[in-house]
């Protein structure tokens, strides 16, 4: 089979597309053929270099395929079943995982970054990494949701626990985690102020449900905050060092930022005065627990939560999808074709 691998760390020119053997599956697994992975920008940092990466590794957190060989006492899919690949990799023994907190797992990962993942012909996986899709989306589609899907819900329903008529804030709405977020909270009723960095993505926006649509290039995201609404009561974070002090200087008293990444780097300077006198709470969060990656697949199959397919690559041309992921040139979702 075909495998998207690299072996060092580097720019695009690591990417490798190697022969491997197609594996076999062992008791209680699967093997799928994918018919599609995607893209994150993840997989930019692990490629540049993360420490720890097991090298050489498959690169691919998101998958979508078909069953194609089941392992012994494997049992809850049939040979051609539709599927969706869970990205989180999890023990589901300790006390984390046995309590529903499979993100805080002592052996958590992703998939692609921790272990072997996506971009490739076939997979073999637990049978539990593993959920039927949804039979109104296509396998594009389905690839496209689940790393920033599951994240984008654990980030505002399990930790920010926002609630209806609150005001959030959603930095990079274009981007695969901000447009899930955006959505998702405008299905809890709440008000939803986006930014995204050029007028065709804010008409992107728009069409997701935001309220307010600010080009954080061009506008004063604060000023636009203040006329809107005062202070937000939810920031949705996953920019880092660019955004940061907008974020605190526009959190309302009790408010929450919530902070998944740290794409234009990861220092952060706080006012600690501000943050105990304002009652503010700085969380963080990575990926989602098994349920986080149940309530979006219900989301997605009832039509509600919609991953939008930007861009598809061969998989031949990953290295032309990571290039344009880059350069954030995409609307949501860059899916490779396999």
């Amino acid at each position: 089979m075909k495998a998207v691998r690299i072996h060092e760390h580097g720019g695009f020119e690591v990417l490798r597309i190697d022969e491997l053997p197609v594996p076999e599956p062992s008791t209680g697994q699967v093997c799928i053929q994918l018919k599609t992975s995607a893209l994150n920008h993840l997989d930019i940092w692990i490629r540049n270099g993360i420490p720890g990466v097991p090298l050489p590794l498959i690169m691919g957190s998101d998958g979508a395929g078909k069953i194609y060989k089941l392992g012994v006492q494997a049992n809850k899919f049939k040979i051609g079943d539709s599927v969706i690949i869970q990205p989180l990799v999890y023990c589901g023994e300790c006390r984390s995982c046995q309590s529903g907190n499979e993100n805080l797992c002592a052996n958590m990962g992703i998939r692609g970054e921790s272990t072997d993942g996506t971009n490739c012909e076939f997979i073999v996986l637990d049978e539990k990494c593993v959920e039927l899709k949804p039979e109104n989306i296509t396998f594009a589609e389905a690839a496209a949701f689940p790393l920033v899907g599951q994240t984008a819900y654990q980030m505002l329903i399990n930790r920010a626990k926002i609630k209806p008529g609150e005001n959030i804030l959603v930095w990079g709405a274009g981007s695969g985690v901000g447009h899930m977020a955006v959505q998702i909270a405008k299905i809890s009723g709440c008000n939803v102020i986006a930014t995204v960095g050029s007028d065709e993505k804010c008409a992107f926006a728009n069409e997701l449900g935001a309220d307010l649509v600010v080009n954080h290039y061009n506008d004063n995201v604060a000023d636009k905050v203040k006329t809107f609404c005062g202070k937000v009561d939810v920031v949705f974070e996953h920019v880092g060092s660019a955004t940061w002090a907008i974020s605190m200087h526009v959190l309302a008293k009790g408010g929450r930022v919530v902070t998944c990444g740290a794409t234009t780097g990861p220092n952060a300077t706080i006012d600690l005065r501000h943050l105990f006198f304002k009652q503010q709470t700085i969380m963080g969060s990575t990926m989602g627990n098994v349920d986080a990656f149940t309530q979006v697949i219900k989301l997605v199959a009832k039509g509600q939560l919609k991953s939008r397919v930007d861009k598809i690559f061969p998989l031949d041309d990953i290295a032309i999808g990571h290039e344009y992921l880059e350069n954030s040139e995409q609307f949501g979702k860059v899916v490779i074709d396999i």
